[in-house]
């Protein structure tokens, strides 16, 4: 890869981790405590927050009558939502470890926390986590075809792709047959000293050996 486009992804890596460092100091000020993935909001901030909550009847009875006609076809996406997250999750625990590729955690993507919200009632509760699920498996989804897509067909299009995923950025470009298979041993040794990590992170600790017997 040129190194001035590996510099500028190591320089979007870098701002990647500063706003999320942001994100925390800001969570911190809002006085929410990050325990094993769940929210709990102090006291005090959540009696403050429950002023603001509007009862389910109200909730109701202000909707726009554009919000009751859609409400049956949003909901009606959750059903092929679920097959595709099946899809996914049977795809790459079947082909993953065929191809050599780390199997992606799934829980990872999908964040349920703004049910510990005291300003929401509970039908935006399931409204948020509605949401939430979707946008997790979109998520979730694009990490599996990425790597999918660096292993098989790493190549760059001809077009600017909108919103590509982190591994596109990587890939072999358009038209550069010369290049393309050393790219492409590269690109998947990536893949699998990105597997090796992830089993290095996952292995229980070695016990101590034990003293020799008096």
């Amino acid at each position: 890869m040129n190194t001035q486009i590996e510099a500028m992804l190591e320089s979007i890596r870098q701002m990647e981790h500063d706003i999320e460092w942001e994100l925390k100091r800001i969570r911190e000020g809002l006085k929410v405590d990050f325990e094993a993935s769940k929210v709990r909001f102090e006291h005090e901030v959540l009696a403050q927050q429950k002023r603001f909550k509007m009862g389910v009847f109200n909730y109701i009875f202000n909707a726009n009558i554009k919000s009751f006609l859609a409400a049956p076809l949003i909901y009606a996406v959750f059903f092929p939502m679920v097959l595709l997250d099946l899809f996914v999750w049977v795809y790459q625990w079947v082909c993953f470890p065929l191809f050599g590729l780390a199997r992606v955690v799934r829980s990872d993507y999908f964040v349920f926390d703004r049910v510990h919200l005291g300003y929401l009632n509970i039908i935006e509760k399931i409204n948020c986590a509605y949401c939430s699920y979707g946008n997790g498996l979109m998520a979730y989804a694009r990490e599996v075809v990425g790597q999918t897509e660096q292993y098989w067909c790493p190549i760059k299009h001809a077009r600017k792709v909108l919103h590509a995923h982190p591994y596109y950025l990587g890939f072999a470009d358009f038209g550069d047959a010369k290049g393309y298979q050393t790219q492409l041993e590269m690109l998947n040794a990536r893949l699998a000293a990105l597997k090796a990590d992830i089993q290095k992170d996952e292995a229980p600790p070695s016990k101590p050996p034990k003293p020799p017997a008096a």
